[in-house]
């Protein structure tokens, strides 16, 4: 089934960019997070480049410190259904919580776009970081569930969505007009979960889709999101801007892969990446350098605040050492939290200088030509550090172009990646097998045995 090994591709797609200034732009489209067009035109490009998936982030909760993109912008599995028609081999991925969502909602959600999508579908399981409080605010609680819980909640909550999305074996409905039977009782299955935190009994009311069940995308760095991503992920988005650390990453949680009975090729780390590209070295930091000065300071502060939670930047000077400051670790994303400290730590910048590299500045090896944007991805993918890539624009739609019309080539023409797409589902894209229904499983063990 698996061939050469080739680098994966997901293309994230948010507005106008990830660079928070990158909505300011003289080119830049207004109210593109609302846009329906527009994504589909993303999602296009990112299909003619042979991406693997176009993907969607998330958030439950917005304030004024928020990204610019995400203030107003589609709710993610109904934007998906929306780009499934708009394409026609792409994976498509969108984020949904484990701590705000309840578990058949999600299975039924998930598998109606993977029916919608004819088997492109697949779910980023995140169990919602927040360091401020607010999202809990917004759903009827007065608390955020602490890390460790969350992700003690999300192991049930995946293994019930899982088992719902097994509630009909393939060929269960017969639709047999001649006899009137519309399906085979014994192919139904009532999951009859009973846990700590959930009680489902299912059937769920819809059937498994093409590829069997959507691809289970994680992108937890912590102990515990790592131990969930080697029992249930089959893509691991990591944001790992050094090569060294982000090989370590890969290997750690690779090498927890046979603690489950799994194989490395059953999961792949894509890294995450932002290139800016151009046709030479010089004009691609001309344009890093020019969205830098449209990053106002107090928006580069408020930003810096939504990382790191309840501190109070406005009391400092912009060229105060942000190692003087006090961040507490607050109850949000931890590997956010740790690059963070680790940034801090090694190269002592002033707050100023912070959410410059923050912003996109701390790993300068992706700003550069197409060629050297190749050569990266190349080392990176060769040297045990990564699978593939999230590739994450500072600007959108150009950033996207220019990588599909100008790096994608070179990756093919060295052999790194696909030419065309060799199957229809996210799982033939990914050389991920179509899983087989557990309950046709366990019937047939226990047949066995007897």
């Amino acid at each position: 089934m698996m061939g050469k090994r080739q680098i994966h591709l997901s293309a994230y797609l948010v507005g106008t960019g990830i660079h928070v200034a990158s909505w300011r732009l003289p080119t830049a489209k207004r109210n593109a997070s609302i846009d329906i067009e527009y994504y589909k035109q993303l999602a296009q490009t990112a299909e003619r480049g042979k991406f693997d998936i176009a993907f969607i982030a998330d958030s439950l909760a917005v304030n004024e410190a928020s990204h610019p993109n995400i203030l107003n912008r589609f709710e993610p599995i109904t934007l998906l259904a929306a780009l499934a028609g708009a394409t026609s081999k792409i994976g498509l991925v969108a984020t949904a919580s484990t701590t705000y969502h309840e578990p058949y909602n999600l299975a039924r959600l998930f598998a109606s776009v993977d029916h919608i999508s004819n088997g492109r579908a697949g779910w980023n399981m995140v169990t919602t970081g927040d360091a401020t409080g607010e999202t809990g605010r917004n759903f009827s609680r007065t608390s955020h569930v602490p890390h460790d819980q969350r992700y003690v909640q999300a192991e049930e909550f995946i293994d019930v969505v899982q088992g719902l999305w097994d509630s009909w074996e393939d060929d269960a409905f017969v639709q047999d007009k001649a006899t009137g039977v519309f399906f085979d009782p014994e192919k139904m299955h009532r999951l009859h979960y009973k846990g700590h935190h959930y009680t489902v009994q299912g059937p769920l009311n819809i059937g498994r889709s093409k590829q069997g069940q959507p691809v289970i995308v994680q992108a937890g760095a912590s102990e515990s999101g790592q131990q969930l991503a080697a029992r249930t992920a089959e893509v691991v988005f990591s944001h790992v801007k050094d090569f060294e650390r982000a090989k370590k990453f890969y290997h750690s949680l690779k090498s927890r892969l046979p603690d489950y009975g799994r194989t490395p090729d059953e999961l792949h780390i894509l890294q995450g990446i932002s290139p800016i590209i151009a046709d030479t070295k010089e004009e691609a930091e001309a344009i890093y350098e020019q969205l830098h000065d449209l990053l106002l300071p107090e928006q580069g502060l408020r930003f810096l605040s939504g990382y790191l939670g309840k501190v109070d930047f406005s009391t400092y000077s912009l060229d105060t050492p942000a190692a003087e400051v006090i961040f507490p670790e607050e109850n949000g994303i931890q590997s956010h939290f740790e690059w963070m400290t680790e940034l801090i730590r090694q190269k002592n910048p002033t707050l100023r200088q912070l959410y410059a590299l923050l912003e996109g500045g701390s790993n300068r090896e992706w700003i550069g030509t197409p060629e050297q944007i190749a050569d990266t991805m190349g080392k990176w993918f060769a040297q045990g550090a990564a699978d593939g890539f999230m590739f994450i624009a500072p600007i959108l739609p150009q950033g996207l172009d220019v990588f599909v019309d100008k790096v994608i080539p070179i990756l093919q023409e060295r052999g790194l990646y696909r030419l065309d797409y060799e199957g229809d589902t996210l799982r033939d894209h990914l050389h991920l097998k179509k899983p087989l229904n557990r309950f046709r499983v366990r019937d047939k063990q226990l047949t066995e045995r007897r």
